[in-house]
């Protein structure tokens, strides 16, 4: 994952609480509140972390590598279980012309249903840890525990509990490829991240897909995670963010889901809110201006991770989506 974007534009409208009054989508009301049916499920913070640590044992799951196969292979056989399997295979072009093999997988829980929820995680590495603080490094791929498997591994979770006890609604989790094979400091217009996004917009898994709509989760493990409202979503789809962090808060985690303006990211939720469909990025900034520490270094591994931080999302997002 991908580049920040700051303007002075943005930043005036930051300091103004310009996302606060950002145009409004027309999010769907959530339904009267299912504390009874939520309270029932537990989010299983160790079991999102072992899904985390599988992932890291592939090795980094640069596109193209033996390691990216195989975990594509177990990510799917997971998913498959609790849910309708679809993968989208395609050939894309990364900036550089490296001509990268990908693999979307999508897992449809409560196939038959018409009112449905996107949620969405990458789970490939970076290639290139280009910003290793050691110069040696920067040529080593990112493990990416962080950046990759967190997301996937609290979704991971979530199909397990959606398994045991099915939402009212339908929910589509979609595993996004070729997303962090991008050009650095390419500047605001740079649309060489997020290329398996970019492809499930123009080729959905359904004819006229159209949730109600999505929540991206991206570098979602580290300790001290600090997840503020990121500039787009407050833009696109300033709804559903107020209804994520009511539900954070009122769970106490607060302490993480914090109401605080923070820049905008070039990361999946772009092209999803070009696409149609309302949708926020649920990711560590921070004090609203950088990413975490080890982000884009040989340091992002399994070490980073903490079961305290994917608890607070995954219960949290599993909130929401009984909500409704």
């Amino acid at each position: 994952m991908k580049s920040l974007q700051i303007s002075l534009i943005i930043m005036l409208m930051l300091a103004m609480g310009g996302c606060s009054s950002a145009r409004k989508s027309d999010s769907p009301k959530p339904a009267a509140d299912t504390a009874t049916v939520a309270a029932s499920i537990a989010f299983n913070a160790d079991s999102a972390y072992a899904y985390t640590a599988s992932q890291c044992a592939f090795g980094p799951r640069v596109p193209n590598t033996e390691a990216h196969r195989l975990c594509g292979d177990y990510l799917a056989a997971h998913l498959a279980r609790f849910g309708r399997l679809t993968e989208q295979r395609a050939t894309l072009t990364a900036f550089d012309g490296t001509v990268l093999n990908a693999r979307n997988i999508i897992c449809e829980i409560n196939p038959d249903s018409a009112r449905r929820i996107l949620l969405l995680a990458h789970w490939d590495c970076r290639p290139w840890a280009d910003n290793d603080p050691i110069e040696s490094n920067r040529r080593r791929p990112v493990p990416g525990a962080n950046d990759g498997a967190s997301g996937v591994a609290v979704l991971m979770e979530l199909a397990r509990m959606f398994a045991q006890q099915p939402p009212r609604v339908g929910v589509d989790i979609l595993l996004v490829d070729a997303e962090d094979w991008g050009q650095s400091n390419a500047g605001d217009d740079d649309r060489s991240w997020a290329l398996g996004t970019q492809y499930w917009c123009r080729h959905k898994h359904r004819p006229d897909y159209q949730p109600m709509f999505g929540i991206l989760l991206d570098m979602v493990g580290t300790r001290n995670a600090r997840f503020p409202h990121e500039y787009f979503s407050a833009y696109h789809a300033p709804q559903i963010l107020e209804i994520v962090w009511d539900e954070a808060r009122k769970a106490g985690y607060g302490d993480f889901f914090v109401n605080r303006n923070a820049i905008g990211v070039t990361d999946d939720h772009i092209y999803i809110n070009e696409a149609g469909i309302p949708c926020i990025d649920i990711i560590d900034l921070g004090d609203g201006t950088s990413f975490f520490d080890g982000w884009h270094t040989t340091a992002d591994d399994i070490n980073a991770i903490s079961a305290e931080t994917l608890e607070a999302v995954g219960s949290t997002v599993a909130k929401v989506i009984y909500r409704f």
